[in-house]
């Protein structure tokens, strides 16, 4: 059924008219051309797709897009303000806590959602706010070790 949600994406407003049972990835991917936001699995259990909606991270493969109707939704693009990284994204980088890359979106978005809820996580904390998100590559340790640097960085100002 075709329906006009209106949202924040990203800090900015959006009123799309679209099928409100599509999976907001792709409105993201395809309607909007945000390609941060990968397509995994399509199962909910990779987190690849991951995004930020009213600061929880969902699994944007498995979001209708008529659930966040009048919600903030935060995507990988919308991460860095003015030109700058945002601590999570350099952290990952100082951290090496990528490798191939394609599930960095999602653990960032997922961390992102993890500090924003807790904000001085311990490494077991960390650990079990990630625990959904995979990555084939074998950099959980670096992954962990980004989100603590990111999260002393910031000190709760996420």
């Amino acid at each position: 059924m075709t329906e006009t949600i209106q949202f924040t994406l990203n800090g900015k407003p959006m009123k799309l008219t679209v099928d409100s049972d599509r999976m907001l990835l792709w409105v993201l991917r395809t309607d909007l051309e945000l390609t941060g936001t990968k397509y995994g699995c399509g199962e909910s259990l990779c987190g690849a797709c991951t995004v930020v909606v009213d600061n929880i991270a969902v699994r944007s493969c498995q979001t209708p897009v008529k659930h966040i109707q009048g919600r903030e939704v935060v995507t990988i693009e919308g991460l860095m303000k003015e030109g700058k990284l945002h601590p999570l994204q350099r952290a990952f980088m100082d951290h090496d806590a990528l490798q191939c890359g394609y599930c960095t979106p999602g653990m960032i978005m997922n961390a992102y959602s993890v500090l924003r809820n807790h904000p001085k996580p311990s490494a077991a904390d960390i650990i079990e706010g990630m625990n959904d998100n995979l990555c084939r590559c074998g950099a959980h340790n670096r992954i962990v070790q980004a989100i603590q640097m990111a999260a002393k960085e910031v000190e709760g100002g996420f």
